[in-house]
């Protein structure tokens, strides 16, 4: 009882600031949860079943190692901001650079297409686990409705009339999370306290395929690239400066999470798939399976819907208008109810992260170009090992990723 009290109370204080009205009219608060949410929408459910199947005891060292590397490519697109796109900004001057850039937008927007599909597979997943149905052909018929209607009421009236259930969702997850948070923060408490605490003893079998699968999860830590495309709303300095909140902040809500859920691998390990924190939950507090259900519902929709937005705007802007934006709605949803139909959400979460990695490799490219023609000093040196560094990493994401399934 009292762990349910917890929950409660923990969600009903992270709701009311989140949904303060000083929080919501700030401007660098605004800037700062658009990546964040992204972040947090990405993988924050699914990433520990997917830790516990692939790496056990060392999911913290892994968790980390995943952060630190979005961190740094987030450094590579900082760096973009600040100097490349005055040079973008320049239409005059077509040059290696704007080729590239055009190339890395063609594939955010392919990128886009398979992070739509994923979030609704995930949101199938996660509502037919509320209800206690098991079937991927029931799943994959709800994410096809569901994609048809954003396709349709896209093309008809434009996304504009889901904005506000994106507003609310977002604040709703957070509350949801941290509620989560603290809920398991008792129950390891409550596990020391009466000598049941203990971390699992099992070590996977850590080889190759491992690192590979590894490479494949990126699309987990996956969202902060969201600030680069906020120039209209926002200046460089305060993109750059919120981008990095963004990431420290969901690189602290990460690891809290895997250190305190790691107690509960042995429940998570093997059994419980994508939907498998939403299983395991009910150990923590009865109430928590109906919450985090409904937050993911939530979240995960409000993630398809601002990367349907986003791949619609690229495909405008890649297309140089050609292409209305109202057509490219319902383009999107049948290039996402293909790759629905095609794989499975392991497969889809690999090409996810694939896709990204590409969009990532393409922006560290660019970051080394543009730094390749500062003046020569040592923060010129340390930024091209950083880049190019960052650009060979990101392209073995991209060739070696394997499926958490193999």
């Amino acid at each position: 009882m009292i762990q349910n009290i917890i929950v409660v109370i923990a969600v009903l204080i992270a709701g009311s600031i989140l949904f303060s009205k000083r929080l919501r009219k700030s401007k660098t608060w605004r800037a700062t949860v658009t990546p964040l949410a992204s972040i947090i929408g990405s993988g924050f459910l699914v990433a520990a079943p997917l830790m516990a199947d692939n790496v056990g005891d060392y999911a913290i060292f892994v968790m980390a190692a995943l952060i630190v590397l979005a961190y740094f490519v987030g450094s590579a697109i900082r760096f973009n901001i600040r100097y490349l796109e005055p040079i973008l900004a320049q239409r005059n001057n077509q040059s290696v650079i704007h080729t590239f850039s055009e190339i890395s937008q063609i594939t955010l927007t392919v990128a886009y297409f398979i992070s739509v599909a994923y979030y609704l597979n995930l949101l199938s997943a996660f509502l037919l686990n509320g209800m206690g149905i098991s079937s991927h052909f029931t799943a994959d018929c709800i994410t096809t409705g569901i994609l048809l209607l954003i396709g349709f009421l896209g093309w008809i009236r434009g996304l504009g009339i889901f904005e506000n259930i994106e507003k609310y969702a977002v604040g709703v997850n957070f509350a949801m999370i941290g509620g989560l948070l603290l809920g398991l923060l008792y129950f390891n408490f409550n596990n020391f306290l009466d000598g049941e605490w203990r971390l699992l003893t099992h070590e996977p079998n850590i080889n190759l395929n491992t690192f590979r699968v590894l490479l494949g999860l990126l699309i987990v830590v996956q969202g902060f690239e969201t600030s680069r495309f906020l120039g209209a709303e926002y200046s460089a300095e305060l993109r750059i400066k919120t981008m990095k909140k963004a990431q420290i902040i969901s690189g602290i809500i990460y690891l809290v999470f895997i250190v305190l859920v790691t107690e509960l691998f042995r429940n998570l390990q093997g059994t419980a798939g994508v939907t498998g924190i939403i299983q395991v939950s009910g150990i923590i507090a009865l109430i928590l399976p109906v919450c985090l259900t409904i937050s993911a519902v939530g979240s995960q929709f409000s993630a398809a819907i601002a990367d349907t937005a986003g791949a619609g705007g690229l495909i405008g802007e890649v297309s140089r208008k050609r292409i209305k934006i109202k057509y490219a709605y319902p383009l999107i949803a049948l290039v996402a109810i293909a790759i629905t139909w095609a794989a499975n959400v392991y497969t889809i979460i690999c090409y996810a992260s694939r896709a990204f990695a590409l969009f990532y490799a393409f922006q560290c490219l660019l970051a080394f170009f543009v730094a390749s023609q500062s003046p020569k000093n040592k923060h010129r040196f340390v930024r091209l090992l950083l880049f190019g560094f960052l650009f060979i990493l990101c392209l073995m994401a991209v060739i070696f990723g394997l499926s958490s399934e193999g």
